[in-house]
């Protein structure tokens, strides 16, 4: 069984700064964002529906990324429930997320 407690912490975390930053600091970190929010949305998408390309999740601006990093995660969580062995794909997340979190 897999222990997503850090998952769930570093992602709510990462989703809340991302949140609260300024503008100008928003705008030089969107782009990570955005790719980490993608990533985390084709890692669940490909654990649910593993015959079908992944969807690529929409590009909602600066302003939404916060919710849209959350979301992703959340659904990378939801899946990995159903696929308990995957440490793999968990471990590769918590890595993605800390890559993104040392760039605030």
């Amino acid at each position: 069984m897999l222990d997503c407690a850090p998952l769930v912490t570093a992602v709510e975390r990462l989703a809340d700064r991302f949140r609260a930053l300024p503008q100008s600091r928003l705008r030089g970190v969107a782009e990570a964002g955005l790719d980490l929010a993608r990533e985390l949305s084709c890692a669940a998408q490909r654990l649910e529906l593993p015959d079908r390309e992944p969807l690529l999740m929409p590009d909602d601006g600066v302003y939404a990324l916060g919710d849209q990093i959350a979301v992703a995660g959340h659904d990378l969580l939801a899946a990995l429930a159903g696929h308990p062995g995957r440490h793999d794909v968990l471990d590769q997340a918590l890595r993605s997320v800390a890559k993104v979190e040392e760039l605030l």
